[in-house]
């Protein structure tokens, strides 16, 4: 599962200077919040450490331990922990730069052991030919040791270690930083990706994994990372945050025993009455004193999940988070009968502005409105709807205007439609949310009209969000019909406001 951008950790900056301010009631207990942080394990243990080599060379030749050899693979003690420790503390010792070097020299020159899979390959081709089935499976067995990297057995022995794992994580965000940015894009360095993403999926699988339900009672250390962490809709005080934990709302995450205290993924729910379409109606100010009335809860409202380790990037967490919390909330409120996102739609504005643009270029006009829409801006602007549209989407100051909010409701309603719907990235849905609940097996059940009136809405969906239903009876059904055939299961309005797409705008 990818859940790139949508779950993509974002550290938003400290909503106030929490070394010097007294919080009260829950979060604070009448204590000062962290003022002082544990110790690194890793940096108190490497003062045991003799000193340390000079250079990466160095580092990685006494450091990455040699493969085994097959025959006494299961018999070799662990590499000694100095060791480890040596290219722990000398890693987080670099600049971001040399830290991506320092990688790409690992992952080049402590990899798989070429000559030795190209003649365990030629074996296996010659024992394939002589119908040796035992051979074949032998000298299989071993190719499938010697396509081990070598520094596979350093990252395994490190995972190990108090603090290993996060230390992995982290590693593992800067390799994915680097390979995004194109600054290390190297088939050695992809690879290592691969390697230690396989790794970290088999350290969080979902058996090591705990939930926890998250209140203003919980460690005010963990309510600050909470709120740091949120990547959909930014908390803006401690207010905000007492109100997210409070009544008819959830927060639940995912935790690790290796990594104590570090929420791993973050999953907003809003208690309604029924399943809302305007995120304002859920984030608004509402005192956080109100008790919580049962009877008026029908609805789960998925409104937030943020993935807070990008060394977690493709890890599926977020598809097990939800499952979880929704066998959690039928366990407290069994009347429950509807469980829903409602979801961004980051992405739209930025692929709109490219079709525009594309049209203009080549055509010297859009296809995207019809004329008469295009008139109907004119006349409400007093400007080439051309022009308009160009300026338009670049903040949200049309929506101040009822007018244009109405004569632009159609067209961007069914755009965003077959955005959503028709727009596909290897035969998949191109938007990274929908392509995440989709997977999970939900249904594309309602496009909102306005539901995001912030200026972060407007400009990634022009205030538009999507609620993604699950239909919990249905669900491994349609996320089957999703990864083999590539099906999306939509709802009549989303389907209408495609087929009025495919009549009215060209791409």
């Amino acid at each position: 599962m990818r859940l790139a951008h949508f779950l993509k950790p974002q550290r938003l900056p400290r909503m106030v200077d929490l070394g010097s301010c007294l919080i009260t009631r829950g979060c604070g207990r009448g204590r000062l919040l962290c003022q002082h942080l544990p110790l690194d394990p890793i940096s108190v243990s490497f003062k045991q450490v003799s000193s340390m080599p000079a250079t990466m060379e160095d580092i990685l030749n006494k450091s990455v331990p040699p493969l085994p050899p097959y025959e006494t693979k299961e018999k070799s003690p662990p590499p000694p922990e100095p060791q480890s420790l040596h290219f722990m503390h000398y890693y987080r010792s670099l600049e971001k730069g040399q830290r991506v070097a320092l990688l790409g020299q690992l992952a080049a020159d402590y990899g798989v052991d070429h000559t030795q899979v190209a003649e365990l390959s030629n074996k296996l081709t010659q024992a394939q030919q002589k119908r040796d089935l035992g051979t074949v499976m032998q000298v299989e067995d071993r190719l499938r040791y010697y396509l081990t990297p070598q520094y596979k057995v350093l990252f395994s022995h490190i995972s190990r270690m108090d603090g290993g794992l996060k230390f992995l994580v982290d590693l593992r965000s800067d390799i994915v930083e680097g390979v995004t940015s194109k600054v290390a894009d190297a088939p050695h360095l992809r690879e290592m990706n691969g390697i230690l993403k396989s790794m970290l999926s088999e350290w969080f699988s979902i058996g090591f994994l705990n939930l926890e339900r998250i209140t203003w009672q919980s460690p005010c250390e963990v309510l600050q990372k909470i709120s740091e962490y949120e990547a959909v809709h930014p908390v803006r005080n401690w207010t905000d945050m007492k109100r997210r934990v409070g009544p008819y709302r959830r927060c639940f995450t995912f935790t690790h025993s290796s990594m104590p205290g570090e929420p791993l993924i973050v999953l907003h729910v809003g208690l309604m009455q029924n399943i809302l379409g305007n995120i304002q109606a859920i984030v608004k100010e509402v005192p956080s004193s109100e008790a919580e009335d049962g009877n008026k809860i029908k609805s789960a409202i998925f409104y937030s999940i943020s993935l807070t380790q990008q060394g977690l990037q493709g890890v599926e967490l977020g598809n097990y988070l939800i499952k979880r919390v929704v066998k959690e909330l039928q366990g407290e409120f069994s009347q429950i009968s509807e469980f829903s996102s409602l979801s961004p739609i980051p992405g739209f504005t930025k692929w709109l502005f490219g079709v525009f643009n594309t049209q203009m270029k080549e055509l010297g006009r859009t296809e995207l409105f019809l004329d008469s829409e295009c008139k109907e801006i004119t006349d409400i602007t007093g400007a080439p709807a051309i022009e308009t549209l160009k300026r338009l989407f670049t903040s949200n100051e049309w929506m101040k205007s009822e007018s244009l909010v109405k004569v632009l409701e159609a067209p961007l309603m069914r755009l965003c439609a077959w955005y959503l719907y028709g727009e596909k990235h290897r035969g998949f849905a191109l938007n990274p949310v929908a392509n995440f609940h989709l997977q999970n097996g939900a249904v594309m059940w309602r496009l909102n009209w306005m539901a995001d009136t912030s200026p972060r809405g407007a400009a990634a969906s022009c205030g538009m969000m999507v609620n993604y239903r699950y239909f919990l009876e249905n669900t491994s059904v349609n996320s089957a019909r999703y990864l083999q055939m590539k099906h999306i299961e939509a709802s009549e309005q989303v389907l209408n406001l495609v087929s009025q797409f495919k009549k009215n705008s060209k791409l």
